[in-house]
């Protein structure tokens, strides 16, 4: 075991690389290149322990929505942390900040959603949504009513239950077991990738049809819960086809069928409303899973919301135990950050910034759209992201192995500007105080970044456009 003094005189780069095992670690190029270290933030912009900067176009995970540095939001978590850093969860106890964010996210959510279970982050918050569906469905005196419908090319978190309901492209390997008993998934609703001869409205409807055809081959005896996030986000920005959350919501209305939203990455502003389910796509779910944005990212804090029809579902009769929950459920310094952070959305404006602003975005960045390496230009609010493919006419990707993706991103931090590879994907969501003239900055040095990256394939003999 090596001595505490020994640390100082290592850097964070050699002891991250010589002892941390990051999420979705890639073994080679993690042993040979290591990790950037960002050693300081302030509003949309990072710093690296050589003091270059970089402009944070991905916003940390999907979450840095205030932006990094802001006293007020130190000052709250430092003063809760005082007056009370730690408090049981569990059965019957509670504390202040906790009850209040309740309160709140009750007022905030649509409908009756106006129960809270606070989780650790967003796979927590999903977990527990699927496992209410059973119990929701078994309390009503349907005990087989337990099957999850999600859809291809999901992301909805990373716990073995929630990693199993998901199932987006790269995640899904070898080397783990997943659930499959129970679990359904139907077709991801990308306009983008629909058949040629389709129009946007027969390939929604099609995909109604397709939900159809599962109830009745299933039976709705056994299919509890549909899980949706209203637009994919790690799953590729997928907007889906008008009208096409709404009527899946009625499908669910008909069959009995719980409508999960999973609106870890668009609550809080991400596209412009505290949540997108019914300001954005018209549909009153049952439940609503968020994180990420409800404390910007300065502290882990999650929350599963549900609507009173559940809640007196679950406990009629008065007898029935909740068995499940974390240390950390309502944690009330994260709680105190929480409320400091909706405070700091509502004052500032910034859901109508991101509403503003995600318009010029997507305006601006559909100038990309002419390049020979851009297939898709998509996104809403503050989601946006550009698909690289081979072939413009038959969309074909370029093999895996050329990694265009992640070289776009590469040339993009050396010019100061972070962007997120995902599969053939350059994503965006910046925090929601984002500028036009900083929107200005993220495309022109994405287009400088696909530009030279398109002529490096080129001489290598790629064929594009």
């Amino acid at each position: 075991m090596n001595a505490p003094a020994s640390l100082p005189n290592t850097s964070a780069f050699e002891m991250d690389r010589a002892h941390v095992l990051h999420p979705w670690a890639n073994f080679g190029p993690f042993e040979k290149a290591g990790s950037l270290v960002i050693a300081r933030g302030q509003g949309a912009k990072l710093w690296d322990e050589q003091g270059r900067e970089y402009f944070d176009a991905v916003g940390g995970m999907w979450c840095t929505n205030i932006g990094l540095g802001r006293r007020e939001m130190a000052d709250a978590i430092a003063e809760q942390a005082e007056r009370l850093a730690f408090a049981n969860h569990f059965v019957d106890m509670t504390n202040d900040p906790a009850a209040r964010l309740a309160a709140k996210l009750a007022e905030l959510a649509p409908g009756d959603l106006n129960r809270v279970h606070f989780t650790t982050g967003g796979s927590t918050a999903v977990d527990t949504a699927v496992r209410v569906v059973s119990y929701y469905h078994h309390a009503r005196g349907n005990p087989d009513k337990t099957d999850i419908v999600a859809r291809e090319n999901s992301y909805h978190g990373s716990t073995y239950l929630t990693q199993s309901v998901g199932k987006r492209n790269g995640d899904r390997i070898e080397e783990f077991r997943y659930k499959t008993e129970g679990i359904h998934h139907l077709s991801c609703p990308n306009p983008y990738r629909r058949p040629d001869h389709m129009t946007e409205a027969q390939f929604c409807d099609d995909l109604i049809a397709e939900f159809e055809a599962l109830i009745a081959k299933v039976g709705a005896d056994r299919i509890g819960g549909f899980i949706a996030e209203p637009i994919q986000a790690s799953g590729g920005i997928i907007v889906p086809p008008q009208g096409y959350l709404r009527r899946m919501w009625e499908v669910c209305q008909r069959h009995d069928i719980l409508f999960i939203a999973d609106e870890v990455v668009t609550a809080f502003g991400r596209i412009g409303h505290w949540f997108a389910s019914e300001d954005a796509f018209g549909v009153q779910p049952d439940m609503i899973t968020c994180a990420k944005g409800l404390t910007s990212g300065y502290l882990p804090l999650g929350a599963l919301i549900l609507s009173d029809r559940i809640w007196d579902a679950m406990a009629s009769g008065g007898h029935r135990w909740f068995t499940t929950g974390l240390t950390y459920s309502g944690h009330p310094v994260s709680c105190a950050c929480a409320l400091k952070n909706i405070e700091i959305l509502d004052r500032e404006g910034l859901l109508a910034n991101a509403a503003r602003v995600g318009a010029y975005f997507n305006t601006r960045l559909q100038t990309l759209a002419d390049l020979p390496l851009v297939g898709n230009v998509r996104g809403q609010g503050l989601m946006l992201c550009v698909e690289n493919v081979a072939n413009k006419a038959t969309k074909e990707l370029l093999p895996d192995e050329v990694n265009e993706s992640k070289r776009i991103s590469d040339v993009c931090e050396s010019l100061g500007l972070l962007v997120r590879p995902i599969g053939h994907l350059n994503v965006m969501s910046p925090p929601l105080i984002i500028t036009e003239a900083e929107v200005d900055f993220v495309v022109d040095t994405l287009e400088t970044a696909i530009r030279r990256v398109s002529d490096d394939l080129v001489r290598e003999g790629h064929r594009l456009g």
